[in-house]
């Protein structure tokens, strides 16, 4: 299990490194966290919900994401809520209070979970969250230490040294810890380290003295996007973000933004920077406005005529700037939004931004799934260059939207199944465009088709680079985790050899 001194010091990008590496060694392994919260959430092949991150540590293991790799998701809401999801499926919208008075009936399910996961791999690598050193937290515990007591599970302690105070921050958390707990912790690993390691010799070795723990590795500090975002602190990460060039996409940084990861394919490409604006005078002269997803859909879209930003994207659409908007994003986009069943809100019907003739109806199923999709002639303008050409995505949401306008995307396949649906709204100018298609600019050629458009709107050359496959970067992080970190002795901790043979 991996744990750490608190949140953001990269707990998922080391068990997503841990998966990669012991799966090319010739194990089966699983990745496992028992609760995530987060609005960057992932769908399985079956059509659960889970964490982003989980999803991507199960591609770096190699397999198939299930909702067993992530039994709780709390995904935040309005007014100090959360919606909990439970193997997948949206279960109550609860406060922090009630919550915990659920918790004794979801960890026979996360027992479940994990004891099935247990049962059909050679390894499980745990992540825990935030700190197990939370010490008002820990009668609720059902995510760190009662976890690795469960599984008996060694455990790895991590800290972040970018953000200082690691050494306090290790030798803190390990004093906090019951005994028991803390005689689990089998070995530390410092992470995001910049410069010469050697430099710290002398202070590991107190470390590892004072803890009565080897420091297994030190990590560097690793380049951005080697693990999807997850939550807000990636927001903040301007590397990850990409840099100042040839086009500039403005994404609205909602209250309650969700998935937005959907666009980080388009910050790693070269000359693509990805800003997050808060108000009208942050667009300045983007060449797209995006309005990204929302896990609630209603409060923010007051918020966007609070702030200003509803005028500012409806003169930018009017002055022919391309706007796309994804999910919650497009729902906004459209004439109004009814919720009579108060499924994210008390507001019956709210007007929305009026740009595409549409109507979202909010209704308590909600739809989880991957397709499959086409995207057809109408999207002409900003997808024109892949007009006929398909792609892979995913839906996540609780509305229901009528058009009355053409629709760039024909759904061809749901949850493995043929269909023909429409999907999205194109304005009639052709600039605006909404969908509910979730991870589009994964997609290669729509990715270049889009920058393409953009380039020629704005009278630039397009670079050939743009939608050329991004490799692996789950080997790129194996790799530098593998060169910085004592794998022999995490094998040995968990009863593996390694290598394997």
């Amino acid at each position: 299990m991996i744990q750490g001194t608190a949140s953001g010091v990269g707990k998922s990008l080391l068990a997503a490194a841990f998966c990669r590496i012991f799966a090319r060694a010739g194990y089966r392994v699983a990745p496992f966290k028992a609760q995530n919260m987060a609005l960057n959430a992932a769908v399985t092949l079956a059509g659960g919900e889970i964490g982003r991150a989980q999803a991507a540590q199960a591609a770096a293991a190699g397999i198939e994401a299930t909702v067993d790799m992530n039994p709780i998701l709390l995904k935040p809401e309005p007014g100090d809520r959360s919606q909990v999801v439970v193997r997948g499926r949206a279960l109550a919208s609860v406060t922090w209070r009630e919550y915990q008075r659920m918790q004794a009936d979801l960890l026979p399910i996360v027992a479940e979970s994990l004891a099935r996961l247990r049962a059909a791999w050679d390894l499980v690598v745990i992540e825990g969250a935030g700190s197990p050193a939370e010490i008002n937290l820990r009668d609720s515990d059902i995510v760190n230490m009662r976890i690795a007591r469960m599984a008996d599970a060694p455990v790895l302690l991590v800290g972040d040294i970018d953000r200082g105070g690691v050494f306090a921050a290790l030798l803190g958390t390990l004093a906090l810890l019951d005994p028991a707990d803390r005689a689990r912790v089998g070995g530390l690993i410092v992470n995001r380290f910049r410069g010469d390691a050697t430099v710290l010799a002398p202070g590991l070795a107190e470390l590892a003295a004072r803890a009565g723990v080897p420091v297994l590795g030190v990590v560097p500090y690793l380049e951005a996007g080697l693990m999807p975002a997850e939550d807000s602190l990636d927001l903040d990460e301007r590397s990850r973000w990409g840099a100042g060039g040839a086009l500039d996409v403005a994404v609205v940084r909602l209250p309650l933004i969700s998935n937005f990861d959907d666009f980080e394919p388009l910050a790693a490409e070269p000359g693509v920077r990805v800003r997050f604006v808060r108000d009208a005078g942050e667009i300045g002269d983007a060449d797209v406005i995006v309005l990204p997803g929302s896990k609630g859909t209603v409060s923010d879209l007051g918020w966007l005529f609070a702030t200003g930003l509803a005028s500012a994207i409806q003169r930018a659409a009017a002055g022919g700037l391309p706007v796309v908007g994804v999910c919650g994003g497009y729902q906004m986009l459209g004439e109004v939004i009814h919720d009579p069943d108060g499924v994210e809100s008390h507001t019956r019907s709210a007007p929305a931004l009026g740009l595409l003739a549409v109507e979202t109806t909010f209704a308590p199923t909600k739809t989880t799934v991957r397709v499959r999709a086409r995207i057809s002639q109408a999207s002409a303008g900003v997808f024109s260059g892949a007009v006929g050409g398909e792609v892979l995505a995913y839906e996540i949401h609780a509305g229901r939207t009528s058009a009355r306008t053409r629709a760039p995307f024909t759904i061809v396949e749901r949850a493995g199944s043929p269909v023909r649906d429409d999907d999205g709204a194109v304005s009639e100018t052709g600039n605006v465009i909404g969908t509910y298609l979730h991870g589009l600019f994964a997609n290669d050629a729509l990715r270049r088709a889009f920058l393409c458009s953009l380039a020629a709107r704005k009278g630039i050359v397009a670079d050939p680079r743009w939608g050329a496959p991004a490799g692996d970067r789950y080997e790129r992080l194996a790799d530098a985790v593998a060169r910085a970190v004592d794998l022999g002795t995490v094998a040995k901790l968990v009863g593996l050899r390694f290598p394997r043979s």
